[in-house]
């Protein structure tokens, strides 16, 4: 019996002093002697639970408390095992039961509230923190975990309480710090959360670890440099830390250093090649570089390394989305929005993606959707304004972007659809103020000319920049004002678009006229300069004071008689016909545009000849018409505007969905009949048959978004009506 007892303290001491396996075969040799000895059985299985045996430490508790039921200790450690084991019902039984057996165990409490975290039963583990704490109330480790599950509950005040009081007992423990770091990090409080971090790098001025962390924080509020500069230092301090190298890529692709920002990216992914977020990241530097396939490749790399990764999917739908594959984009917006329904910006980009495709009550839907997720989400309300908007619900869209302006004053896409949305109701003057804003918008094409724009003060016959912008039909519709800015004395250099230069060189209103320069710098001195669409704002317009309301544009007489001959049949009513604007993905000028085949009923008019005036990739339709029809096709010989304007100076009508022929038409005083979709461009306003830029405009318009049938239908019986009250 001595021996055992001698062997028993010698075990003891083994394993006090961290010889486990002395200690191991010690207490064996004593068990092959008294098998039933339960101290040995739970020292043993103590020994097995510390070096991860949680098998054998499960046996040999399970004996002990077998030996011994009032044994609580001990069923406090085969809790552990269990834990362990991954048996976490059993283990939470068996730490009740040590728990029931010493209601003072302060240890039993703790290990059944982590247990019941890991399950997530927060509730009934905050409450088993806080009896341990009742019992312990200077234990650090025990504040720490109840302010983790407390963080994880978003319970931010009780959290902070809990960390404050851990540190307040350990206040060098960095773990503890950083955790108190992250969770002001989370919330917003950036000041508190930098304060800490430099509080941990006094302590441990090499942990790379706050370097990232305080770098992101640095980044969060704009200060790249700073972030930058810190995950550099996170970097020196580990060189294989794959999370800074890729956060270092994302804050240089913030600041526009994008071939360095792949770098990283690439290198973090080199580190960890299954990197699901680097991947993500890199095709997000990709995609701003125009890389599109490349950067889908990315996403989808990431995707399958983390099928449940939203992110990627958001990502990848914005890809697609960019490259006009607007099915694949809702395709994967709505399964990033099913692995985070909560996520306010998927539901924004959806909405884009669906308004493009012209679903506008879905759009609307989802807009609405991020609204209640972010109430001041100002890009969610200027999109949602210009969903509405096309809707012809103009009250409100209007509203809704002025919403976004309130949120965010500078926004210019809001003014912008603010501005559309006030034009098409007639509102010009709150309308071309808002107009302006344009020109902040990132698709226009900005002009950064040194001399000053001009306000419309007199010119005292100085030189003046009169620029065109947008497409060919604003340039011909607004050309009107040049005389306008001549008579404030200017001399007027006019830049426009090549194939207008010829239709336009001894227009009134124009003293020289060049050519768009593809570099962007005029061939001219001039000591001002106005973009041509800021003319209506400056000049005053609204709907009773358009300038020029008959015919402004003349056709060249010489041409004229050229094309006399080919199209000037005086025997027939001579039709041009135009059905399709410029290839475009955007579904509001696909809509715009019809097809040829559309036309066919008009073949049951007799005493019609048909001109296509038709340019672009939709002119080969004339190669097919519809049958019965005889159509001439003059596309090949139109070789600018100035042709065209010859041309339709030989016919009797011209009938054009919205585009510069149908301005054409309307600015040499022809008589013209413009088919339009449902939702409209601005300058046609809403439920008119006529036109305020053109009197001899007659306007077609959809009654609904399904298309061209209902519109062709009431062209057929005017026309029918035109050619018999000849």
């Amino acid at each position: 019996m001595d021996n055992i007892a001698n062997l028993f303290q010698s075990a003891l001491e083994h394993h006090q002093s961290g010889d486990l396996v002395t200690a191991a075969n010690s207490y064996n040799t004593i068990l092959e002697i008294q098998p039933m000895h339960t101290d040995v059985l739970f020292l043993l299985g103590t020994l097995n639970l510390q070096l991860g045996n949680f098998e054998a430490a499960t046996g040999l508790l399970r004996k002990t408390v077998t030996l011994k039921p009032d044994y609580s200790m001990a069923y406090g450690n085969l809790g552990s095992s269990l834990q362990g084991l991954g048996r976490l019902d059993e283990a939470t039984v068996s730490y009740q039961k040590a728990i029931k057996l010493n209601p003072d165990y302060t240890e039993g409490y703790y290990n059944l509230a982590n247990t019941l975290k890991q399950m997530g039963r927060c509730d009934e583990a905050i409450e088993n923190y806080r009896k341990a704490l009742l019992i312990n109330q200077d234990d650090a480790e025990i504040h720490t975990n109840l302010g983790n599950v407390l963080r994880e509950q978003n319970k931010f005040d009780e959290a902070v309480k809990s960390y404050r009081l851990a540190i307040a007992l350990d206040p060098d423990n960095v773990e503890i710090c950083g955790n108190l770091g992250a969770l002001f990090q989370e919330v917003g409080k950036l000041d508190e959360a930098i304060a800490i971090y430099k509080k941990i790098l006094r302590i441990k001025p090499d942990s790379a670890k706050t370097y990232n962390n305080l770098a992101g924080v640095f980044k969060v509020q704009c200060k790249l440099d700073k972030a930058i500069s810190n995950y550099r230092k996170a970097i020196a301090q580990k060189p294989d830390y794959a999370e800074a190298h890729d956060n270092l890529g994302s804050a240089l692709r913030e600041q526009g250093e994008l071939s360095e920002s792949v770098v990283c990216h690439k290198r973090a992914i080199a580190l960890k090649p299954d990197y699901a977020e680097a991947f993500c990241n890199l095709g997000t530097t990709l995609q701003e570089q125009g890389q599109q396939e490349e950067a889908i490749g990315n996403y989808l790399k990431a995707l399958t390394l983390r099928s449940d990764y939203a992110t990627a999917y958001n990502n990848l739908a914005n890809a697609f989305k960019e490259q006009g594959r607007y099915e694949e984009a809702v395709a994967n917006y709505e399964k990033a929005v099913a692995i985070e329904p909560d996520i306010a910006i998927i539901y924004g980009n959806l909405g884009t993606a669906l308004q493009e495709q012209g679903r506008l009550q879905e759009a609307i839907k989802s807009y609405r959707k991020a609204l209640t997720l972010k109430p001041d989400y100002a890009e969610v309300y200027s999109n949602l304004g210009a969903a509405l908007q096309e809707q012809g619900k103009l009250s409100e869209a209007i509203e809704s972007s002025g919403r976004a302006i309130v949120l965010k004053p500078d926004f210019a896409m809001a003014h912008l659809n603010r501005s559309i949305a006030l034009l098409l109701s007639g509102n010009y003057k709150d309308g071309w103020v808002e107009y302006e804003w344009r020109l902040r918008t990132k698709r226009y094409h900005s002009r950064n000319f040194l001399m000053p724009r001009w306000n419309g003060s007199l010119l005292n016959e100085r030189p003046i920049l009169v620029h065109a912008e947008q497409g060919f039909g604003d340039t011909i519709q607004f050309v009107r004002y040049l005389p306008m800015v001549k008579s404030r004395g200017g001399y007027v250099i006019f830049e426009c678009q090549r194939p207008l230069v010829r239709l336009l060189r001894n227009y009134d209103g124009i003293n020289k006229i060049i050519e768009q320069n593809p570099s962007g710098e005029p061939s001219e001195i001039f000591d001002s300069h106005v973009p041509l669409l800021s003319l209506p704002g400056i000049f005053g317009t609204t709907l009773d004071t358009i300038p020029s309301r008959g015919s402004y544009i003349q056709a060249d007489p010489t041409l004229s008689a050229k094309w006399r001959k080919i199209c000037g049949n005086g025997n027939s009513f001579n039709v041009g016909l135009v059905w399709a604007g410029g290839p475009s993905r955007n579904y509001v000028y696909f809509n715009r545009s019809c097809t040829l085949n559309d036309f066919s009923p008009l073949t049951e008019i007799s005493g019609l000849n048909f001109y296509a005036l038709q340019k672009g990739p939709a002119a080969t339709e004339a190669f097919h018409p519809p049958e019965g029809m005889t159509i001439y096709n003059l596309g090949a010989g139109l070789h600018d505007f100035a042709d065209t304007a010859a041309v339709i100076d030989n016919l009797d009508l011209v009938i054009s969905v919205d585009t510069a022929v149908a301005h054409l038409a309307g600015a040499l005083g022809k008589p013209v009949w413009t088919l339009l979709p449902f939702s409209p461009d601005w300058r046609w306003m809403l439920k008119r048959e006529e036109s305020q830029w053109y009197p001899t405009m007659r306007l077609f318009r959809q009654t609904d978004s399904d298309g061209w049938e209902g519109v062709i239908a009431r062209v057929k019986h005017a026309l029918r009506k035109e050619v018999e009250d000849i």
